[in-house]
């Protein structure tokens, strides 16, 4: 049976490794060499032989005279063990379903939150060439451009953002260590981005902001200071605005203190286009890049997309728990559905005398269907507090996360105990209306 399982398994890992690959985003390749050769060998043997001594040891040191006799010991630590293995096989698929609706539940949440600005439809690339030489110009025809709403530039890419450096400001205790997070912008950043301004305004060409800086509130909360516009950093840096805190990295980190400042050295473009309009405005970007910089590739990436890349592990997390539920789920219905036979098969002459005496075929479907219910029950009182401390744990490494509500375990431990009674009830019914006489007519 081992050797079987082995080339039902080798079968499967062939047919479903494509698949896997693409979860993963990796090229795995079943190749066979000694080794690979010698440890499969290995486990599938050790696996036959330990599956098969047991029953054999068992069913060597039964007393030939009794089976015959059908005086068979019926031990309790027996029944035990088969039980407390189908409690085991349950409550590790309770621990895999919470898992999965944990871990969706977090990924959803990363990819609704709210940013502090407007991800979507937002178009960047470098800024190289004559295009990075003459700025201005190509952001102003830009932002003329058919489906373009707006457009400016930065040093760094909104999502990875990791360049700090220390500031001294009015009333600064001279003990503090703060650390404030830089972002090079240029004029229009802040509106082409659609962050929301706080108090004072953004960068405007019109006032002379090239040396003003605008702060994040973190920043402002983390400095202690009040009515901050107007105050000057570094002696001769006034500050112009505060912004709403924004997330520039992934939610694994909570935001820091922050500031933004104009610098000519940004080197990055950032187009905000109009929705619904991606192909017009794409071709009016490449248009006027390769206007600028003939020759050069246009080569540009979706804001949207680079922020879901930031959580492909969890969401390849997510893809692998929900099969491992499933197949963990098969698994330990499998157990259930052996057991239920098993005890249907050992029990047949005591639910005849059941019937005889009066039992209806429903009263003894619910009577089997009870026992094992209450073994689910029991995988669901030992599963739940472990699912709980592996999601709080989980969690524990984002910054910003979900509660972890009742129903997530509830519902899982609903659904066992529905996906079990369903795997027994067909063996209790079936027992249940099984002809008596059969079963009675040796006694």
């Amino acid at each position: 049976m081992s050797i079987m399982a082995l080339f039902v398994a080798l079968l499967t890992v062939v047919l479903l490794l494509p698949q896997f690959n693409t979860i993963i985003g990796k090229q795995l390749t079943l190749q066979f060499d000694v080794n690979l050769i010698v440890l499969t060998l290995g486990i599938t043997f050790i696996t036959g032989l330990l599956a098969g001594s047991y029953p054999a040891i068992y069913l060597s040191g039964f007393n030939a005279v009794a089976v015959l006799k059908g005086k068979l010991n019926k031990s309790t630590g027996e029944l035990w063990t088969r039980k407390g293995l189908v409690v085991v096989q349950f409550a590790l698929s309770i621990i895999l379903i919470v898992s999965v609706i944990v871990v969706y539940k977090q990924i959803e949440f990363v990819q609704n939150q709210n940013l502090g600005y407007a991800k979507d439809n937002i178009v960047y690339f470098k800024a190289e060439g004559e295009i990075k030489e003459k700025l201005p110009t190509f952001l102003a025809e830009l932002k003329n451009a058919p489906a373009i709403k707006n457009a400016s530039s930065t040093t760094h890419s909104m999502i990875g953002h990791n360049w700090s450096t220390s500031l001294e400001w009015e009333g600064m205790d001279p003990n503090s260590e703060l650390n404030f997070q830089i972002v090079g912008v240029d004029y229009d950043f802040i509106e082409t981005m659609d962050m929301e301004i706080l108090a004072g305004r953004g960068f405007n060409r019109a006032f002379g902001d090239s040396i003003g800086v605008i702060f994040n509130e973190t920043a402002i909360k983390a400095m202690g200071l009040e009515d901050p516009i107007g105050k000057i950093v570094e002696g001769r840096i006034p500050i112009v605005g505060i912004v709403k805190d924004f997330h520039f990295k992934s939610l694994h980190d909570e935001v820091e203190p922050l500031f933004m400042a104009i610098m000519p050295q940004v080197n990055k473009v950032m187009v905000r286009i109009e929705a619904g309009k991606e192909k017009e405005a794409l071709k009016s970007i490449q248009g006027l890049y390769q206007a600028f910089n003939p020759g050069f590739p246009f080569e540009y990436e979706f804001l949207d997309d680079n922020y879901k890349a930031l959580y492909e592990s969890e969401q390849q997390v997510a893809t692998l728990s929900k099969y491992f539920a499933g197949m963990a789920i098969l698994i330990s219905c499998l157990g259930l559905f052996g057991l239920a036979i098993f005890t249907a098969e050992r029990r047949k002459k005591e639910i005849s005398i059941r019937k005889v005496l009066g039992q209806s075929a429903s009263q003894v479907t619910v009577m089997l269907s009870s026992e094992f219910a209450k073994l689910v029950l029991l995988s669901i009182l030992i599963a739940l507090p472990i699912a709980y401390l592996l999601a709080s744990n989980w969690l524990s490494g984002f910054a910003y996360r979900i509660p972890l509500q009742v129903w997530y375990f509830l519902g899982a431990g609903l659904v066992a105990l529905l996906v079990a009674m369903l795997t027994v009830g067909s063996q209790a019914i079936r027992a249940a209306n099984r002809n008596p006489v059969n079963a009675l007519r040796d006694e």
